[in-house]
């Protein structure tokens, strides 16, 4: 085979993002025939790849991509010290996946799960714009000056937010629900930007990942993706 960059090599094996790849490789964990390993050095199989200690073996891979609709009190992680449920318990492939970014720990909806690096690298990186969309639930009746403020971006400890895409579904004196498209990845974003304008998260459900969405899946059910959405997904 031919050579390619150590991180992309080992995401398309599965054995993690890119990111995390990088993060190892600067914490001096990874090594290439006995020399500590250098971010960007190009490997191919038959290099020696050692890891935290543990032999790296590559393997054929078969590059698998899932829809999940992840249910409340998941983890958005491929591994819990603490026991707690994961998100790819919730999909029955041989193939060792993880997810692509995250939702809250108390946040239902659609995460992609797969085991190819290149697409986790593209749906994460900044100059995607990729938006993600979200159903929201909050206390009281949010006035359409505070909906428009969402709109515009709100600011938060960690700076102001991007422009978004907001729409009002329905509004009572208890209660508003709207839907939002953001293209950001704060940690708890929508509930620290619902905060921000004195309202409160009751629900909150990502529906959409740019042009991929939930639609009929039911909590807790996944699916695989269409060889459409695949290629939307690579061409970003």
């Amino acid at each position: 085979m031919e050579s390619m960059r150590i991180n992309k090599f080992l995401a398309q094996q599965g054995y993690a993002s890119r990111r995390e790849i990088d993060r190892l490789i600067e914490e001096g964990k990874v090594t290439i025939n006995g020399v500590v390993a250098k971010c960007g050095e190009r490997v191919t199989e038959k290099d020696k790849i050692v890891i935290s200690g543990k032999q790296f073996k590559a393997k054929n891979v078969k590059l698998v991509y899932f829809l999940l609709n992840k249910p409340q009190k998941v983890l958005c992680s491929a591994k819990d010290e603490r026991g707690r449920k994961i998100v790819t318990e919730f999909i029955d492939t041989e193939e060792r996946i993880y997810p692509v970014g995250r939702l809250d720990y108390d946040t239902e909806g659609a995460i992609i799960l797969t085991n190819d690096g290149d697409i986790f690298n593209k749906i994460m990186h900044p100059k995607s714009e990729i938006y993600k969309q979200y159903l929201v639930t909050v206390t009281g009746e949010v006035k359409d000056k505070e909906l428009s403020k969402l709109a515009r971006g709100v600011m938060l400890e960690d700076g102001m937010t991007l422009p978004a895409k907001v729409k009002l579904i329905n509004r009572t004196e208890k209660k508003t629900e709207f839907k939002i498209s953001i293209r950001e990845g704060r940690n708890r974003q929508i509930r620290r930007m619902v905060e921000a304008i004195k309202h409160r998260v009751i629900s909150l459900k990502r529906e959409r990942i740019g042009e991929i969405s939930l639609e009929s899946l039911e909590v807790g059910k996944y699916r695989s993706l269409t060889k459409k959405e695949i290629e939307y997904l690579k061409k970003l």
